[in-house]
């Protein structure tokens, strides 16, 4: 959360980059001091603290405080430890394991439920009208675009995913009103991407993006479903940002099965019973 923070810092109005450094500095206090004591050590009005915390991506200053509360005492540190060219096995394993745990950890005190439910709704309203949603992702965020796309169609939902820039700019020229694009990206500046974003932007669609906060893309589109971790974006072989990834998807499939309801169950069975001949007894 405190990373997410320092990112965003540029960002913000002169205002509430005084509050942001205030929570930065003392997290622990801030988390503990009433809006009246935050607002005078940071020097601004109340109504700033309360949109600093917004413009974060939160409900407010009691859901800020609540996320900042478990983030800064966690217990398993959110330490990136880099695998060194002498370990073992053994010591691969658990730096691997340890660096995945501690980004889903930091995740979870650190999402904003704010960003997440107005996505959960955008998709569900795309389910409702029977619009459609795209998936775009370049590289290793192509990979998880496709796992997207498999986890959505299950639920009913017509749904696409795209990691060739051509098809993404496209498929986005259609889209219109009522329809989706989701776009994910590690570093948040891929040009392919932000290309695409804005031209279904621009024709009326909901755009949705899970990357860094800060990054052009995280500002670029209508909600931003932040995913901070310490991993270089130039990494030989991304792992914690694509579980991070992985995760979002699964957090938002999760909560659109539960606004379609009880007319899901069926379908999967159904599914699931015309799957039983491809396997082997």
């Amino acid at each position: 959360m405190l990373d997410r923070i320092t990112a965003s810092l540029p960002s913000l109005a002169p205002a509430e980059q005084r509050v942001a450094r205030l929570v930065l500095t003392d997290p622990h206090a801030f988390a503990r001091q009433p809006i009246r004591e935050l607002a005078e050590r940071a020097q601004v009005s109340k109504p700033t603290v309360v949109r600093f915390c917004r413009s974060m991506g939160y409900g407010g200053l009691a859901d800020f405080k609540l996320k900042l509360a478990g983030s800064v005492s966690e217990g398993v540190p959110f330490v990136h430890r880099s695998v060194d060219a002498d370990d073992k096995t053994g010591d691969v394993l658990v730096k691997v394991v340890d660096n995945a745990v501690a980004a889903l950890l930091h995740y979870r005190n650190a999402a904003s439920t704010a960003a997440v439910e107005r996505a959960v709704e955008a998709i569900a309203a795309t389910w409702k009208t029977g619009k459609r949603i795209e998936f775009y992702g370049v590289g290793n965020s192509g990979i998880v675009a496709q796992d997207a796309q498999h986890k959505f169609f299950r639920l009913g939902i017509t749904s696409i995913a795209s990691s060739d820039g051509h098809i993404q700019v496209m498929s986005a020229t259609l889209l219109g009103p009522g329809d989706c694009a989701v776009i994910i990206s590690n570093s948040g500046r891929t040009r392919d991407l932000m290309d695409a974003a804005e031209i279904a932007r621009k024709n009326g669609a909901t755009t949705i993006v899970i990357t860094a906060s800060g990054s052009p893309l995280a500002s670029s589109c209508q909600i931003h479903l932040a995913a901070d971790h310490p991993e270089a974006y130039d990494r030989y072989s991304p792992m914690v940002s694509r579980l991070l990834h992985l995760l979002i998807i699964d957090v938002l499939a999760t909560c659109v099965a539960l606004r379609i309801g009880s007319s899901l169950p069926p379908i999967l069975q159904r599914m699931k019973e015309n799957l039983r001949a491809k396997r082997y007894t």
